[in-house]
């Protein structure tokens, strides 16, 4: 299993990641919440030499492919082949009302955008001619000048996130992996995420080998204190995506739709204080790993061995860089 952590902000992204790539990390990802998700990824390529760097996730559907394209095939370059292209599509008050574009069949729209983005680079590439007509893009022209200078990494891999069987069943027949959502379960890769990413694969005529699956989950560990500390806030986090109802199915499939309901409601009546007052400890212990760090490599081979290959995780700042070095190298091994 390849070990990943979470990059940050533009401000201290060269330290991180310089940090990340001495403790043994694979991979340094940066997303896009309010902050843009490839500047990071920039300067985190610039001062390393071995680890890789991603979007987790930058937001396909508020962009054209044309302009991703060029985006991601720079960071390809400046990187040397070291770029993780992680996308997502939001949601639609998102797509919206913040950034002002479409939103009509996402899985659909997704699906096109990634095929759209190869037809580009593989004009780039290749020298095929651009010739892209889709029901929601259009790509047509491509002039010499406009031709990025050829270098020799190829397309960056990419990774498609999703919940829901249909963006899943997409990033299987389309994407390189797939990003779970942080707001994941065991029960839900096994039973909805791996038979969807199996049925694209099987629609684009491959299997799960070399496919990457991705996952960030909520993992508190330290100190009994620290633990005890951390675990209100991860109860708010459950509380603030259970409260979402395009998640709603995965609180449904534990027996738990009255209690996403409710906090549906408690989110509309701007009762956010409230919400994690609802999240059992039961709903805690399948959303969240919580131990001591001698046990945590146990625990995630118990949960997700044989599932993920990879997983993001950042250990505790009072660890010290030796033991975070160890424990990096002990999950890698643990699965």
């Amino acid at each position: 299993m390849k070990i990943d952590a979470t990059l940050g902000g533009l401000a201290d992204a060269a330290a991180r990641a310089r940090t990340f790539e001495d403790e043994g990390y694979d991979a340094a990802w940066a997303g896009e919440v309010n902050q843009d998700p490839f500047l990071p990824l920039a300067v985190a390529a610039e001062v390393t030499d071995r680890i890789e760097v991603g979007t987790s996730i930058a937001v396909a559907l508020a962009r054209s492919p044309m302009a991703l394209a060029y985006t991601a095939d720079d960071l390809q370059r400046h990187s040397q082949g070291r770029l993780l292209l992680g996308l997502g599509s939001q949601v639609k008050a998102h797509v919206v009302r913040r950034f002002s574009m479409p939103w009509d069949r996402p899985a659909a729209r997704m699906r096109e955008f990634v095929l759209a983005m190869r037809a580009i680079w593989s004009s780039w590439h290749d020298g095929t001619p651009l010739d892209f007509r889709g029901e929601f893009y259009r790509h047509t022209l491509m002039p010499p000048d406009f031709v990025p200078p050829r270098h020799g990494f190829g397309p960056p891999r990419v990774l498609l996130a999703g919940v829901g069987d249909l963006m899943t069943r997409v990033a299987g027949e389309v994407a390189d992996g797939f990003l779970c959502h942080g707001y994941t379960s065991e029960r839900w890769i096994r039973e909805r995420t791996l038979p969807a990413l199996r049925e694209g694969l099987r629609r684009a005529g491959a299997t799960m080998d070399g496919f990457e699956v991705a996952g960030t989950p909520f993992i508190v560990t330290g100190g009994d204190e620290e633990i005890e500390a951390a675990i209100p806030a991860v109860r708010a986090r459950i509380a603030f995506y259970a409260s979402t109802p395009a998640y709603r199915d995965l609180f449904e499939l534990h027996g738990w739709g009255a209690a996403s309901e409710e906090l549906t409601a408690l989110s509309k009546a701007g009762r956010w204080k409230d919400m994690g007052a609802l999240i059992s400890d039961e709903m805690v212990d399948a959303f969240a790993i919580t131990c001591g760090p001698d046990d945590l490599p146990a625990r995630v081979a118990e949960r997700f061995g044989g599932i993920l290959t990879r997983i993001s995780f950042v250990p505790p700042a009072g660890l010290g860089r030796e033991a975070a070095a160890d424990l990096v190298k002990r999950l890698r091994g643990c699965c």
